[in-house]
């Protein structure tokens, strides 16, 4: 899918057609052709959904990923490939399946999985681009990678890593960061998750996600957050992000919250996106927008960031 011209719903009043950035464009999530008029009107909750049908189709356009074998600490991957990553011992562990952003896995997820390791985590790190020879989804859905297929990738490495006995079944969460971040608010959805087969995270955690809502013709709009979150889910924002702006997400998850949602969220003041990125630290670019992005490494905030994580991650009722 090429950028193209959406009409963005923020609320319930028409904003302006826009030419969108990668953001509004994975939240179409590949759903270009599936949709007919039939369907667009018989679904509209307060924070709008994608009937179950379409959602599910959405995310059938890509093939099963396969998984690497299990490896100890110490056997690090390198910043681009997936991974599975165990403690020493036989466990059973906490497990955690981690989703990257837009540009595929990296040195700074590559971190994240390192540091959930050294704390007793397994962690299945998994890659939803280079099997299906995508280099980058942030101009947009690539052979068939979108946000639902990316749940649905989720849900079956969640799947996998149940069949081995040194995971903890009840304490299989999920963390993921933008794009993966959006794809931890698809599967934290009760209905999404039923749509894809999926059997729902005992917690899940995303780091500077899009809330964006968006339509296309014939279409119905639709909501990256959803109201019905009924696992412990936890956002991480910054303030001054102009790529994912925190703005476009906190009514909405209040929205959510006041629904019956088990969200919570933080913001952190002057902090931009991917504030954990040190190999993105002084580049800047300019999105489809027009909007100057510029990213900007924040040791204190990841360093913060990581302690809400585990600490999210490891609260009592998790898996209850």
């Amino acid at each position: 899918m090429e950028p193209g011209f959406i009409v963005v719903k923020l609320g319930d009043e028409m904003a302006t057609i826009c030419r969108v950035s990668y953001v509004a464009l994975v939240l179409i999530a590949g759903t270009a052709g599936l949709l007919t008029s039939s369907l667009a009107e018989d679904f509209v909750p307060p924070l709008r959904m994608l009937p179950s049908e379409i959602a599910s189709r959405a995310a059938s356009f890509a093939k099963d990923l396969t998984y690497p074998q299990p490896v100890k600490a110490g056997d690090e991957p390198t910043s681009s490939q997936a991974a599975f990553l165990k403690p020493d011992g036989d466990g059973p562990f906490p497990a955690l399946v981690m989703v990257h952003q837009c540009a595929g896995v990296n040195q700074a997820i590559v971190l994240w999985a390192r540091e959930a390791v050294s704390l007793g985590y397994v962690v299945l790190l998994i890659d939803s681009l280079t099997p299906r020879q995508v280099s980058t989804l942030c101009f947009g859905p690539r052979n068939g990678v979108n946000l639902f297929r990316g749940a649905k990738d989720a849900f079956q490495a969640a799947d996998h890593l149940r069949q081995y006995p040194f995971v903890d079944p009840t304490r299989l969460s999920f963390v993921g960061f933008s794009w993966g971040a959006m794809v931890g608010l698809i599967v934290s959805s009760a209905r999404y998750a039923e749509a894809l087969g999926g059997r729902p995270f005992a917690s899940v955690a995303s780091f500077y996600p899009g809330c964006f809502r968006v339509s296309r013709p014939n279409t119905p709009s639709f909501d990256i957050v959803s109201d019905d979150m009924n696992q412990p889910t936890l956002v991480l924002m910054g303030a001054t992000d102009n790529e994912t702006p925190a703005s476009e997400c906190v009514e909405k998850l209040h929205e959510a919250k006041s629904a019956g949602s088990a969200v919570e969220w933080h913001v952190y003041p002057d902090t931009g996106h991917c504030w954990d990125c040190r190999q993105l630290d002084g580049r800047s670019k300019t999105d489809l927008r027009g909007n100057l992005i510029s990213y900007k490494f924040r040791q204190d905030v990841t360093t913060d960031s990581s302690k809400r994580l585990f600490q999210f991650l490891a609260a009592p009722h998790r898996g209850k």
